[in-house]
């Protein structure tokens, strides 16, 4: 119920919230803290550790490189080498989505897959709800809805097999860069969700 609750809330955020509301994002936080405190999370139970980043980036680097290789033999079909990948070139870009991402690592991973492990107790369909749950965040995307429902899976089994959330938001910073690269503007609209994707180029 938690983990339901938690998205809802986001889902609101985004399709309402941050436009009547917008200093309501401080609601994540304090409820992200207040249950890693509360369920004694530790850094190792939340992925935020060293000590298995190289067994963690040898599991995850599979994944991310068939993901990559498919996403670019995307752009590669759509015919996009006249377009640069500048979220991937640009050191400002890149950085700045970065730390996105691991914020969405945390909130994907390292809160809402161990909730979800506690509750199902299996790996694979403690996943499979992570990615339904994330893809339904990205909602009406028409590209970002399916690959995230892959992309958040994937690195929620990722993360069940090794708690680790750096190698996911690496992977998941490149692999994003790449699909704003490899597809047309007109399809993911700079990648925007909810209302943004609705109201681009408006």
């Amino acid at each position: 119920m938690e983990a339901l609750g938690f998205v809802a809330y986001v889902g609101w955020y985004i399709w309402r919230g941050q436009a009547l509301l917008p200093a309501t994002w401080w609601v994540f936080a304090v409820w992200l803290v207040a249950s890693f405190l509360l369920r004694r999370d530790t850094s190792k139970t939340m992925g935020w550790r060293g000590d298995n980043l190289w067994a963690a980036t040898r599991k995850a680097w599979v994944f991310f490189a068939g993901a990559s290789a498919a996403v670019c033999g995307a752009g590669l079909f759509l015919g996009m080498l006249q377009r640069l990948p500048t979220h991937l070139i640009e050191p400002r870009r890149f950085v700045g989505y970065f730390a996105f991402c691991v914020l969405q690592q945390v909130g994907l991973n390292s809160f809402l897959t161990n909730r979800l492990l506690a509750a199902l107790e299996k790996r694979v369909p403690a996943a499979l709800v992570a990615g339904v749950l994330f893809a339904a965040l990205h909602w009406p995307n028409p590209v970002l809805v399916p690959l995230t429902f892959v992309g958040g899976a994937a690195m929620a089994w990722l993360f069940a097999r090794e708690r680790n959330i750096l190698p996911l938001a690496l992977g998941q910073a490149i692999l994003g860069a790449l699909v704003w690269w490899a597809f047309p503007m007109a399809w993911h609209h700079s990648m925007r969700v909810g209302p943004g994707y609705l109201t681009f180029g408006r």
